[in-house]
């Protein structure tokens, strides 16, 4: 009988194109057929996974729902139908933390078949690599001297992403978020606020709009902005041929503490056909696959050992390996039940105090009082 298998991704070419090649040549080679519906950047993000688990076999999920699959038994644990040595290998070839990111309460929720985090990028025609800030201090600096300037620094700073940004800005600082009951300290919290305002208020007046999509298609179409201190990367921004200016993407002003992003693949514990989509898992994120197909389909591995291939850099502006140390240090989300609806609203509490220009010290208090309502009840890691 043949196996056909349903899967829900997200909707941009990084991360649906690769996964349709791979999932051809998968039939070529074994016989399943698999198909692949999408959904938004932002549903990505926010949708809770049990919502679409009925309808699909397999999910590309962000890794803080793995603390929503281990509450509702929504995926199944992958442990239980991968074999040990298998699990093994992806965790010893992960690209930097994103093999743990889906290891949640002792089970491994999903493989990496992305990777991602917060870099900064430039335009090497229009903005000079010898400029670029190695610490937040200096990028303050670089922001002060480009706030008269005719050209801008920018961020995306859509709801999410004041969210996502507040985070690296924080952990960059030595303290991750949510390692208390209280969110973050006065100080780091503070300084991570009032660093999102100066950029705000000095960078491109369409920042409060921007996700990271808009805006780097933005800077590798117009003239107008050269470096940005932090973005989710796609590394189809550094290939020749995707948009008319090429961009090169480099670690974040101190390299540390960069919020982790990427994806995972999950299997639905509603699925008729459990083992076929997890062999098939198992399939797209190793080494063999990730390094050639996968990336040369537009896709950004989640495996190391394609981060590390030469002819991944030659094809994307050595975008790996510009960015490698960022990933390495980068910092993986709280995960528990509850976070993704935290983030979420946090995202709009940040937005409003940058749009409405209010007090750094009522946010912070708003963000607070918000997490409570959403911290870890028990210790789940």
């Amino acid at each position: 009988m043949e196996i056909t298998l349903k899967g829900m991704t997200w909707d941009h070419p990084r991360g649906y194109q690769p996964l349709i090649a791979c999932s051809d040549e998968y039939e070529k080679q074994h016989g399943v057929r698999i198909t692949w519906d999408k959904r938004s950047l932002k549903a990505f993000g926010d949708q809770p996974i049990n919502e679409l688990t009925a309808e699909y076999d397999m999910i590309i999920i962000d890794h803080p729902h793995v603390g929503i699959a281990a509450a509702t038994g929504a995926l199944i644990p992958l442990d239980d139908y991968l074999p040990e040595d298998t699990l093994t290998t992806l965790a010893q070839q992960s690209a930097g933390p994103s093999h743990q990111s889906y290891a949640y309460d002792g089970h491994q929720w999903g493989l990496a078949v992305d990777a991602a985090m917060q870099t900064a990028v430039y335009r090497p025609d229009l903005f000079d690599e010898r400029d670029l800030p190695q610490s937040w201090t200096d990028f303050l600096t670089l922001l002060a001297a480009y706030k008269d300037h005719e050209r801008y620094i920018a961020m995306p700073l859509a709801p999410t992403d004041c969210m996502c940004s507040f985070i690296s800005l924080c952990a960059s600082s030595g303290e991750p978020i949510g390692q208390n009951a209280n969110l973050i300290s006065d100080e780091t919290g503070l300084a991570g606020l009032n660093t999102l305002k100066a950029i705000k208020d000095a960078g491109h007046p369409n920042c409060l709009e921007w996700n990271p999509i808009h805006m780097l298609d933005h800077m590798s179409t117009h003239d107008d902005v050269v470096y940005c201190p932090l973005t989710f990367c796609y590394t189809n921004y550094s290939r020749k041929g995707y948009q008319p200016h090429l961009l090169t993407f480099t670690n974040i002003p101190g390299v540390h503490g960069s919020i982790l992003g990427g994806t995972g693949f999950a299997v639905s514990s509603s699925s008729a056909h459990v083992e076929a989509a997890a062999d098939f898992g198992a399939w797209l994120c190793g080494a063999d696959t990730q390094r050639s197909l996968y990336v040369q389909q537009g896709g950004q591995p989640g495996n190391i050992i394609a981060w590390q291939d030469d002819n991944a850099n030659a094809l994307t502006n050595n975008f790996f390996a510009n960015t490698l140390s960022t990933l390495e240090q980068s910092e993986i989300r709280p995960r528990h039940h509850g976070f993704t609806e935290f983030q979420e609203q946090a995202g709009v509490i940040i937005h409003d105090f940058l749009r409405k220009d209010t007090r750094p010290a009522d946010c912070l208090h708003d963000l607070r009082t918000r997490y409570a309502e959403y911290a870890p009840r028990e210790d789940a890691s």
